[in-house]
């Protein structure tokens, strides 16, 4: 496999590289080709290179890597004794994450050096506050731009089109809301501005809010399955069940994902104070520095709950995600504190 000179890199300008990866990658002493991942798999990945399309081995089992790959990973690829083989995943410059649901204590990233987040709901199931909250917690953990995209409009009545994103705002009232309706193609324009060329979203919503749907829209054809939701309750089945790296015809990049039912939080804490920021002001004018926001004398939060500024089921949320956090990173400095004592025994 020939090394390839930086100006002749032009087969993957498209999938976002530019003079800062180009940087990134001379730093890294690699010898191999640079491409990026666009699906990931048990032991192989998928990866678009200057040299077309490669299957490279690859370990993705967490337990066996501390940096697994990821749908979105720049990388390198060089000739192993079995074939095309990851050398290096490059430095990430954003990356998705959430708590593994299958494991305590765990990280779980998503996809990697994303730009922006689209938050996926549609008008046709409840509307839950808590999820959206912890969907943006995600987003802004990653150093992402979140954006909600309501879709299905066209099974909502009236009041739902004038209701939902009033009360989306209200949840998220710094961050943009997209309306959008498989019949009417002019929906999604807002959609593909966010997604220039070298730029990079992905999708984070329930199975069967739309997802495949809207990434049809944006690429101008079936190219993911979809299925019928249930009447009762909206719910769909996983119709994507891989994390795929999508080229669009207006140049971005989008990385469709499996729906999403457990929404754990990772090292999040500086993005959930973004996220509930108006708990965070009201908090720094309470008597007490270490105001816990209940009964205390003083409490600037509790006020606001008590005149309605602050809604009461938002501060518990905002409670309930602290105090998981604070759970993990005792879980986590208590595995760590295991591992130091069984090294030194090993001595």
């Amino acid at each position: 496999m020939a090394k390839v000179q930086p100006m002749e890199r032009s087969a993957i300008v498209h999938l976002g590289w530019d003079t800062d990866w180009e940087a990134t990658l001379e730093s890294s002493g690699a010898l191999g080709v640079p491409g990026r991942l666009t699906r990931v798999e048990r032991g192989e990945s998928d990866v678009a290179t200057e040299d077309g399309a490669l299957r490279a081995q690859s370990d993705s089992q967490r337990a066996q890597s501390e940096r697994a790959p990821v749908t979105g990973d720049w990388v390198t690829v060089i000739d192993g004794e079995s074939g095309p083989t990851i050398e290096m995943i490059l430095e990430r410059r954003t990356v998705l994450v959430r708590r593994d649901p299958g494991e305590r204590g765990e990280e779980q990233p998503l996809s990697a050096n994303i730009d922006v987040v689209f938050l996926v709901h549609g008008f046709d199931r409840p509307f839950r506050a808590g999820k959206l909250e912890r969907f943006l917690v995600l987003a802004r953990n990653a150093g992402a731009t979140p954006v909600v995209a309501l879709t299905k409009s066209d099974l909502a009545t009236e009041e739902d089109l004038a209701e939902l994103p009033a009360i989306v705002a209200a949840v998220a009232p710094d961050v943009e809301v997209i309306i959008t309706s498989i019949i009417d193609g002019d929906s999604y324009g807002r959609l593909r501005e966010l997604l220039t060329p070298n730029r990079t979203g992905t999708l984070l919503g329930e199975s069967g809010a739309g997802k495949s749907s809207l990434v049809n829209a944006l690429l101008g054809g079936e190219v993911q399955e979809t299925q019928e939701v249930r009447s009762g309750d909206a719910k769909g089945r996983h119709t994507t069940i891989t994390r795929d790296l999508l080229v669009l015809p207006s140049g971005g990049v989008l990385i469709d994902t499996p729906g999403i039912r457990a929404v754990g939080l990772w090292d999040a804490e500086d993005a959930l104070q973004q996220v509930f920021s108006d708990i965070v002001e009201a908090a720094g004018s309470c008597r007490f520095g270490d105001c816990a926001h209940g009964g205390e004398p003083g409490c600037e939060v509790q006020r606001q709950v008590e005149d309605g500024t602050i809604g009461h089921r938002r501060l518990e949320r905002w409670r309930a995600m602290h105090e998981e956090l604070a759970e993990l990173e005792a879980r986590v400095q208590e595995r760590e504190r295991r591992s130091d004592r069984g090294r030194r025994r090993r001595r």
